[in-house]
């Protein structure tokens, strides 16, 4: 139990985990690859749920390694660009010992921002984030009943996904 204890208090360690990033950095920089560790920044949460019965949370989150919004003027309107970045869906434990499916998408700070002036931008960016998941983990959300819960900014512990280049 000891050596578990130490264990887990070396991965909740920030200069550890520095250190790690570092490390891995170092090992793709000599194979040939850049790599940014891309740490989510809390924006927002979707609640929905995954082939009609399993609970799903979307974080909708923000880092600025991410492609900034674009706006391109067209006939009715503008043409969005919404560079984000995906991280694979993980399991978590939820209240009452219950299993949810979490997943987190990762846009520019001022997708977000822009999200928080405008209630139009913000569906975009939801239908966004819910399209992500959909067309890249390949699995069926219930876009009809997906709601932003209120007071809550991230689910679940964070993780830092990386972007190789």
């Amino acid at each position: 139990r000891a050596l578990f204890a130490e264990y887990a208090a070396e991965l909740a360690d920030p200069e550890q985990r520095r250190l790690y990033e570092e490390e891995v950095a170092a090992l793709e920089r000599e194979r040939g690859v850049e790599v940014r560790f891309v740490h989510p920044a809390p924006g927002y949460v979707l609640r929905t749920s995954q082939a009609g019965s399993r609970r799903c949370y979307l974080n909708v989150c923000s880092n600025p390694h991410v492609g900034a919004p674009q706006a391109r003027p067209e006939p009715g309107g503008h043409r969005w660009a919404l560079p984000y970045s995906l991280a694979p869906g993980r399991e978590e434990l939820g209240r009452g010992g219950r299993r949810r499916l979490v997943y987190d998408v990762v846009f520019h700070p001022a997708a977000l921002r822009l999200a928080a002036r405008s209630a139009r931008f913000r569906r975009l960016l939801s239908d966004t984030a819910l399209e992500a998941v959909e067309s890249h983990c390949a699995v069926q959300l219930d876009r009809a009943n997906a709601a932003v819960l209120r007071g809550t900014k991230y689910k679940g512990v964070p993780q830092a996904p990386v972007i190789r280049t």
